[in-house]
């Protein structure tokens, strides 16, 4: 039990810091924050607490990571963590869950993509078939980037995270620039909600996705070079960088666009650039926000990968699916996952990019939910793991209780429709399992035929 848990040569580890910061900071903005603007404008001003109190409970939840994976750096991932301290069967549910999860997130990715393809392609939003075809043509982009192998993916990784932080930097310019020269204009457009907890509960839930991939340095831990010094650094400085990132622009379109203009919009900040500076700043910032999808799209494509992989390497998926390429690529993992990602994305394509973004986000952060929940509990069972790093100090401690406390906040504020599609994703997990079970027991008694 105190022994590495799917440990892997070191040979294989080819993520360094920088590219495992950048896997974090890259799956977190995403499309995600540049759709979440029009997502949270009907909660008004309660979307700036629900945004702090998402902030405080992700900087909680990436503490606990941090200590997992300094405590067993040579365990590979959340998977290896929660059957440390829960079993074989809370792994595979949790893990099941994580894994639906990644591939609705990136059905929602390319979503928010193509809705900035859009704003300067109206030709594109005219159309219904044009949008799910580049939609599906970015998933599988990506698939064929990262059967090339985890240093190909790591560099566009980094490459696309460097470009994603240009908007951002634009973003909170205009906003600083507007506040020296006409201050006036943050009075014109203030929404009318008056203060609600249960909006703030609802705007946790819905900001949550935008902050999904705190995880992502653990993920393909097996990958990671150093991982107990890796992983924790990058875990801790990638989720500070976005979540300051998040609160200097989130302010700004809220406050400069009237809510139903706001609500309505497919592209949000490109909205803002076009209406505050004219000419074609808007479709030059559009350009850029596409990329940052783009950046998040790699990422996780990656990291469902790697889950893919591991899960088979538990024995709760088929073996093919941790078998590898020239490149050391899962490939018959990418493909799959590759496939159902293109079923939830045309089976979800009505409506308006916004209605279609919030649905498939709330899914894919109910379904994350248990990995989170679980691996903050892992933190307190495991506390006295022998064989294992010093145990977490007092402050570790509490904030893992404060991050499974979080995650029960989060649950609340989930809308129904969502939270009774993640759980039936969830439960659809529990045949696949038992079917792993009977599959070990055969393969057991064939060998003691055999013996």
């Amino acid at each position: 039990m105190n022994q590495p848990i799917g440990a892997v040569p070191a040979a294989k580890r080819a993520l360094g810091f920088w590219m495992a910061t950048a896997l974090v900071v890259g799956n977190i903005i995403g499309a995600g924050i540049f759709v979440m603007p029009a997502a949270l404008a009907p909660f008004g001003l309660n979307a700036l607490t629900g945004w702090l109190v998402t902030v405080a409970g992700c900087a909680c939840l990436a503490i606990a990571f941090a200590d997992l994976a300094r405590r067993f750096p040579h365990d590979d991932g959340p998977y290896a963590y929660t059957q440390r301290a829960f079993g074989p069967a809370a792994a595979f549910i949790v893990m099941w869950c994580y894994w639906v999860s990644v591939w609705v997130a990136n059905a929602a990715i390319a979503i928010g993509v193509v809705g900035y393809v859009m704003f300067f392609a109206p030709s594109v939003a005219a159309g219904t078939v044009l949008p799910p075809l580049i939609a599906l043509a970015l998933v599988w982009a990506f698939v064929l980037i990262n059967l090339r192998g985890v240093r190909t993916a790591g560099w566009v990784q980094v490459l696309t995270t460097l470009l994603k932080l240009v908007p951002q930097a634009a973003v909170v310019l205009l906003g600083v620039v507007l506040l020296l020269t006409h201050p006036h204009v943050y009075k014109e457009h203030l929404p009318p909600n008056p203060a609600s907890w249960r909006e703030v509960a609802s705007v946790s839930s819905i900001a949550l996705f935008a902050m999904l991939g705190i995880e992502c340095a653990t993920i393909p831990a097996a990958r990671v070079h150093d991982p107990q010094r890796t992983i924790p650094r990058a875990t801790l400085a990638g989720t500070l960088l976005a979540a300051l990132i998040y609160i200097c622009i989130s302010v700004v379109p809220m406050l400069l666009i009237p809510q139903h203009e706001l609500a309505a919009s497919n592209a949000p900040f490109a909205d803002l650039f076009a209406q505050r500076l004219g000419g074609n700043w808007g479709a030059v910032l559009a350009a850029f926000v596409a990329i940052s999808g783009l950046g998040a799209l790699n990422g996780w494509t990656l990291v469902i990968g790697e889950v893919t992989q591991t899960m088979a390497k538990h024995r709760g998926f088929p073996p093919a699916l941790a078998k590898e390429n020239a490149h050391a690529a899962p490939a018959r993992a990418f493909i799959f996952t590759g496939i159902v990602t293109s079923i939830m994305l045309l089976f979800n394509y009505v409506g308006s990019v916004a209605q279609m973004f919030v649905f498939l986000s709330l899914i894919a952060t109910n379904l994350t939910l248990p990995l989170y929940l679980i691996d903050a509990l892992a933190v307190l069972r495991l506390r006295s793991a022998p064989g294992a790093a010093p145990a977490p100090t007092l402050l570790r401690a509490a904030a893992a209780i404060l991050a499974a406390l979080y995650c029960g906040w989060i649950l609340y504020g989930i809308a129904a429709r969502p939270l009774l599609a993640g759980i039936g994703f969830g439960l659809a997990g529990v045949p696949v399992y038992l079917w792993s079970l009977h599959r070990e027991k055969q393969a057991a008694a064939a060998a003691g035929t055999l013996s």
